[in-house]
């Protein structure tokens, strides 16, 4: 497994990271062992945020205890929705408080849209680097979807890392992104390496990232089966050959085109359709196991999609700027013919 440096932080770790957003799914218990596991196997590095429910507080069982001994070993990125200084700063306190740590390597702006700057009114620049002064962070980071706003970020020199979407459904205009981070020293990680689940062979995903020596990947883990799949590659890393290009090559072109990726930002919708599902299910049946998503349950959650009332609300959240009405549509009308019987996945 390739080592990296993410950019000017001087953060050395291996290029295979733990996502921790779905550890809010799992009991404590359950959590623990896996963080516990992920360390064990090797993994350094660790992502979380505050708007991930308990995902900090597990994090904080799993290694509060073991920090005297392993901190300067494990490299912790968390992230805040605040956009006022005083919000950062309850928040921060609480990241703390619940990771059981007095610094946090990487604190990031949360899911941004535009690049926060000093003197730009928001105070939000100075209130990072005051937290950096006080010795509560390390390194300054910030998270978007939009790649605009990604391209602005990376172009300020302000921030040491840029947290964006990135994976083998990647645009020429996203690889663009990464190379520039790393022409521009900035630490590069990668979320939603499996495209919000559309990605269903992580040799493929992991042999990728391989290609980026900048990028680090923050794989999403719920289960201890996942972790060890992830886990395997620390010592068998899947290499990119003409068979492995080959594969992505015809995975790129099945899935081109605009397709939701099931982040969730348009929610919660006033008709309480499940849109971060429900807008990619014609997708999620070709490439998931398709009987789950033909219950009850989901018929029941897809025929929710006509009580739209095209508010745009949706559109107007939507990061990638999707018509997130008029996908919603196809794939109900999708769906319908499944059920039906005139179309088969």
């Amino acid at each position: 497994m390739k080592t990296l440096t993410l950019g000017s932080t001087g953060i050395q770790t291996p290029q295979n990271a733990f996502g921790a957003l779905p550890i809010q799914r799992t009991d404590a218990e359950e959590a623990v062992r896996i963080l516990r596991r992920a360390y064990e196997g090797g993994m350094t590095f660790f992502d979380t945020a505050r708007a991930y429910s308990n995902s900090e507080e597990k994090i904080g069982l799993a290694f509060g205890d073991m920090w005297p001994t392993m901190r300067d070993k494990v490299y912790i990125a968390t992230k805040t929705m605040a956009r006022t200084p005083e919000d950062l700063k309850e928040h921060l306190n609480k990241s703390l408080e619940l990771l059981k740590t007095d610094y946090i390597d990487i604190y990031q702006i949360h899911c941004v849209d535009r690049c926060y700057e000093p003197g730009d009114g928001t105070g939000m620049y100075e209130a990072m680097l005051e937290a950096k002064a006080e010795g509560k962070i390390r390194h300054i980071g910030i998270t978007t979807h939009q790649l605009a706003v990604a391209f602005l970020i990376v172009n300020s020199g302000l921030y040491e890392t840029v947290q964006f979407p990135f994976s083998y459904l990647a645009s020429e205009k996203e690889i663009e992104l990464v190379k520039l981070a790393k022409e521009k020293n900035v630490g590069f990680i990668a979320m939603k390496g499996l495209a919000g689940g559309l990605i269903n062979n992580s040799k493929a995903a992991m042999a990728f990232m391989t290609e980026y020596d900048n990028a680090l990947p923050i794989w999403g883990i719920q289960k201890m089966e996942e972790l060890e799949e992830w886990l395997a590659f620390m010592d068998n890393t899947p290499a990119m050959d003409d068979e492995m290009r080959e594969f992505i090559s015809r995975e790129q072109k099945e899935l081109s085109g605009e397709f939701c990726r099931g982040c969730g930002y348009c929610m919660p919708c006033p008709m309480k359709i499940q849109i971060n599902n429900c807008a990619r299910m014609s997708l999620m049946l070709r490439r998931a196991p398709s009987a789950n998503w033909l219950g009850e349950n989901w018929q029941n959650e897809m025929k929710k999609i006509p009580s739209c009332i095209h508010c745009n609300k949706c559109a107007r959240k939507c990061p990638y700027g999707l018509d997130t009405p008029a996908l919603l549509k196809k794939n109900y009308d999708d769906y319908i013919s499944v059920l039906a019987g005139e179309t088969t996945v």
